[in-house]
């Protein structure tokens, strides 16, 4: 939706006023705002070249709704909240992807958005749009600048909130007529003062001793106590606390997906491999940063036990009067936890090797996981799932310390991805999330490339999922990104035409079919196009050699897997089988 925009201002000009473009960048910089994303055109060209003349660093996309994914990924890898700019009207609509997609994962994230001159609307205007109403539905706060005076409390205002309570997005609107409104140098600067006086420090209200040592109580006296941990609890950097409970307690833990790596994946209390056995048995659940929704099964039989008893760990007491928990503990997970541990040290306790419980998680994870191991182990061409998977899983674990941050999108490719990729360290898997979202791969790359400097990246995409985003490969190189894009192409949406021979018939029957698409689709030329590198792959020698030389690189690669188009299945809801 970009446009051009002429007169741009020039903050360094003879005059002692600045205009609202100005001011808004050296609130964000003032204020801790050190990357932004984002499409610019009418009326916020300059607001972004002003940025990047403060030290702020801009990365411009091709479509707001991956720039919006890659704010919202940058808000959760950082803990700060991730900027979008965009223009007015459908830039802002746009937008809004990535903003639900914010507050649906609980991840902070801002969207600003240039909007038509103030005196113009309701007339038909250049783009014009109720934005505040829009953005309503998808943020937890949103707010205009009526005059060029306002902007510093305004930007204040939006960065505070998206990261207090349950973090979430908040929306800045900013009229064309403000952006080039003026006020003296002298005057910005106190109002900057006095928007950053009255900024919301952090929180720290008292936690009532006797819910955590009711909570110590329930752990002490189970039988079968479970600890889930969430991505919440990886955003709260909660994984100190969280392994000094596990190992000193000897409790087996459940990662959600993106918990994946609080704890390493292979540690021996991890109950991935055995999941519905932990789930289903365990009789006191300890559950940190995860909410019980449909990724949980919302807490509810036949897949978890009726008389199970949920700890929940939350910062939002509204989540906790949700789900009506045995025991809520409102608060920071990492905070929580520690005080836990501090309870437990005056009186400690530990599951014992041979504990039947954990004997019984242990049996169950290592016979599915030599099911899985047998399975893994054959080389299966044309390429199946597995055989690629395994191969990439090698590399990943094979590759030097930091380990790479694994972005996972697709339908057969992430829910495969999901039991093969092993994370061993925290907040080094990104994937569709609470809301399933398709689209977010390569948004995410690029906000772990620049959000986690020194980190390979890798991107496990399936192909229907890479086509949402995929001229971001442009961006990959522009920037020179250190990441590296395994496209498992298949030929469409669950593996092209599946349709049997009675469901092709009508007037259009001779369409390809609704999840197909182009077959042997060239998408490791589109990169070479920009001056990337591409790779095509269909053996396990080729994809070993492709891995090998893009890991080495640490450059824009993309590498293109031919899959058997009959390897895959329709793939809904996340089904963990084991």
């Amino acid at each position: 939706m970009a446009g051009s925009e002429a007169n741009i201002s020039n903050p360094n000009n003879s005059t002692n006023l600045i205009d609202g473009s100005f001011l808004a960048s050296k609130s964000l910089a003032k204020f801790g705002v050190d990357h932004m994303f984002g499409v610019v055109g009418i009326p916020v060209t300059s607001l972004a070249s002003c940025a990047v003349s403060l030290g702020i660093r801009f990365i411009a996309f091709h479509n707001e709704q991956s720039a919006g994914y890659a704010a919202s990924a940058y808000g959760y890898l950082t803990g700060r909240p991730g900027v979008l700019l965009t223009v007015s009207g459908p830039g802002c609509v746009h937008g809004l992807a990535g903003l639900s997609n914010a507050m649906a994962n609980a991840w902070p994230m801002i969207l600003i958005s240039g909007s038509c001159d103030q005196k113009d609307f309701g007339r038909g205007d250049f783009q014009e749009l109720d934005q505040i109403a829009a953005v309503k539905p998808f943020c937890k706060f949103s707010v205009k600048a009526k005059d060029v005076r306002e902007i510093p409390t305004c930007v204040a205002q939006v960065l505070d909130l998206a990261i207090s309570g349950r973090p979430g997005g908040c929306y800045l609107d900013i009229p064309s007529d403000v952006l080039h409104q003026t006020v003296p140098k002298s005057e910005a600067e106190q109002l900057l003062l006095l928007a950053d006086k009255f900024r919301k420090g952090e929180e720290i209200t008292s936690f009532p001793i006797d819910k955590i040592q009711e909570a110590v109580s329930l752990l002490r006296h189970s039988e079968r106590p479970l600890i889930v941990c969430g991505k919440g609890a990886a955003y709260a950097r909660a994984e100190g606390a969280l392994k000094k409970l596990v190992e000193s307690t000897g409790i087996p833990f459940l990662p959600t997906p993106m918990g994946k790596g609080l704890l390493p994946d292979n540690h021996e209390l991890a109950a991935t491999a055995a999941r519905s056995l932990a789930i289903g048995k365990c009789d006191v659940a300890l559950v940190v940063g995860a909410r019980l929704n449909w990724l949980l099964h919302f807490g509810e039989p036949p897949k978890w036990s009726k008389d199970v008893k949920f700890i929940l760990v939350d910062v939002s007491k509204e989540e906790i009067e949700l789900r009506k928990p045995y025991l809520g503990l409102v608060g920071d997970a990492k905070r929580v936890l520690e005080l836990i541990n501090r309870e437990i040290k005056d009186d400690p306790f530990c599951l014992g090797k041979s504990h039947p419980w954990k004997e019984a998680i242990s049996y169950k994870a290592k016979e599915n996981v030599s099911k899985m191991e047998a399975q893994l182990a054959r080389d299966i061409v044309p390429f199946n799932f597995l055989t690629p998977m395994r191969i990439i899983r090698d590399a990943i674990l094979a590759f030097s310390s930091p380990a790479p941050i694994l972005v996972s999108e697709g339908a057969n490719t992430m829910d495969v991805g999901r039991a093969v990729l092993i994370q061993t360290e925290p907040r080094t898997r990104l994937d569709a999330g609470t809301w399933g979202t398709m689209g977010v791969g390569l948004g995410y790359c690029i906000a772990a490339a620049v959000a986690c400097p020194g980190r390979l990246v890798v991107a496990v995409e399936g192909d229907s999922g890479f086509g949402f985003s995929a001229m971001e490969v442009e961006t990959l190189v522009r920037y020179q990104l250190p990441v590296v894009v395994i496209i498992f192409n298949n030929g469409g949406v669950y593996g092209g035409d599946r349709r049997s021979a009675e469901e092709i018939d009508g007037p259009y029957k001779h369409d390809p079919a609704p999840t197909s698409f182009v077959p042997s689709a060239g998408y490791h030329i589109l990169i070479e196009a920009f001056g990337g590198k591409g790779y095509l792959v269909g053996t396990p020698e080729e994809l070993k050699s492709a891995i090998s030389e893009s890991f080495l690189a640490q450059k824009p690669a993309v590498i293109n897997v031919t899959i058997d188009p009959y390897a895959g299945a329709e793939s809904g809801r996340m089904q963990h089988k084991n």
